[in-house]
């Protein structure tokens, strides 16, 4: 019995096959088809924090007073980094 373009659609990723990336046949992935589905179908769902910060969360965080300027800006700058990943592991939409 045939698919359906349909289930064809839903069972087929492009990661399945070894394929052409800028002039270089990549492999097939893992993880496998299903766990790059679940990945996909997880980006249209809302992501939150899974609870609020308890009392004694709370008062710790503001017991350590202020951020080190040095940290904040290292922090900075490795989300910027991120942000501008070029190569290997970079996620395109």
């Amino acid at each position: 019995m045939a698919e359906s373009d349909a289930e064809t659609a839903k069972s087929w990723t492009d990661q399945d096959e070894a394929r052409d990336v800028e002039g270089r046949l990549m492999p097939p992935t893992v993880p496998d088809r299903n766990a790059i589905r679940e990945d996909r179908a997880a980006l249209d769902q809302e992501h939150k924090a899974d609870r609020m910060p308890t009392p004694e969360e709370e008062q710790a965080a503001d017991a350590a007073g202020p951020v080190d300027p040095a940290v904040a800006e290292n922090y900075k700058e490795a989300m910027e980094r991120g942000a501008n990943q070029e190569g290997e592991g970079r996620i395109t939409p």
